[in-house]
């Protein structure tokens, strides 16, 4: 009996989002090919390129794509084109209504500094040479989501601004379960971020992640203010091993971090809940370099093993994809934005080859 495909939802997006999602699907359809997975891979639209089609950033058709697959890989979305629109039809709405719709509560954005790239980095090399942590960001509660929320206007015409930053311990304690049991499967170390001095949002989280723990006495949980964390992370960030906090100092964290490898187009993520799953890379949509193939694909091809590490339970090829692009560097390749004296310049597309020739030598042949 031939087996159900599995369902993937692939949108490319705005920017450079087309010419990288061309090289991850290139090494997924490898995959496939060479392992006997039952892959079937629908393209849709969003963000700025959904809202000149459509009218809107998250078409009807997108979210039901969405809702009736097992996973979504996702390009990027956004650029100067639309920052003049109604905040509501922006394409940064999109992933917003995304992460939402499909209930995915925990972002995990792995940071890990190759070797071969320690030297990219604007910190020392010693400072960031084998690093290897994790950021898991709650994804749909805190500000960005909470109500009251909006601009008014007084009699006067005085305009005040309005956010609400709110947590149920629910969306805490779901939040700090995922993060226990990441880091039982590393190195059993904890650190919770929050700003529990001046926050009673951030005060209750601190209370209900300290209770969860207590179900995992074999992880070391620990507990640091979000100033304090930012300042860590350039001082001394190989004394991190998973990091989860809120989805605001999550999102500002998460990104400072990233430059702890050299550049923010190495990093993949995966947004996860109790079914759905999101995969993307955490750069921009970089609209000053789309359309040159000269953009980082590699976040992308990594977001592509996190899927299959995650939601298709092929952890082996996960580590095939990783060791391929670790492979890739050690030959030297380099997209511009990653690249310096001496090394093989690469375009978006001879990364995503080179990746593909590693990788296809690394597959055994199908039976």
């Amino acid at each position: 009996m031939t087996p159900h495909p599995i369902e993937i939802a692939v949108f490319a997006g705005d920017g450079i989002g087309p010419e990288i999602i061309r090289e991850a699907l290139k090494v997924l359809r490898l995959v496939a090919d060479r392992s006997g997975i039952s892959l079937s891979l629908t393209e849709g639209l969003i963000g700025g390129s959904a809202y000149d089609a459509c009218g809107t950033p998250f078409p009807d058709e997108s979210l039901n794509l969405a809702l009736q697959s097992d996973a979504v890989l996702l390009g990027a979305v956004g650029g100067p084109k639309w920052e003049g629109l109604d905040y509501s039809v922006r394409p940064e709405r999109a992933l917003l209504g995304l992460r939402e719709k499909l209930g995915l509560y925990a972002n995990l954005r792995p940071v890990l500094v190759f070797d071969e790239l320690a030297d990219a980095s604007p910190l020392k090399k010693d400072l960031v040479q084998g690093i290897d942590l994790l950021i898991l960001r709650e994804l749909t509660g805190d500000i960005y989501f909470g109500k009251p929320r909006g601009v008014t206007k007084d009699e006067s015409g005085r305009r005040t601004g309005v956010n609400t930053m709110i947590y149920t311990e629910d969306e805490i304690r779901r939040i700090a379960v995922r993060a226990f049991e990441l880091a039982r499967g590393r190195r059993k170390k904890l650190l919770s971020v929050d700003k529990a001095n001046v926050l009673e949002t951030t005060e209750l989280w601190r209370q209900v992640v300290t209770e969860t723990g207590r179900g995992y006495s074999d992880v070391a949980l620990s507990h640091m203010y979000v100033d304090n964390c930012a300042m860590q992370l350039v001082r001394n960030p190989s004394q991190f091993d998973v990091i989860v906090t809120a989805n605001l100092f999550g999102d500002i964290l998460s990104d400072e971090a990233a430059m702890l490898t050299g550049s923010i187009g190495m990093l993949p993520s995966a947004s996860l809940g109790d079914g759905k799953a999101l995969y993307e890379p955490i750069h921009g949509s970089a609209p000053d370099i789309a359309g040159q193939n000269i953009a980082n694909p590699l976040a992308t091809i990594l977001s592509a093993a996190m899927m299959l590490r995650y939601s298709l339970n092929r952890p082996e090829e996960a580590a095939l994809i990783e060791q391929s692009v670790k492979n890739v560097l050690r030959d030297g390749w380099r997209t511009p934005d990653i690249a310096a004296a001496g090394d093989r310049k690469a375009s978006t597309e001879q990364m995503g080859d080179a990746v593909i020739r590693k990788l296809s030598s690394l597959l055994r042949e199908p039976a």
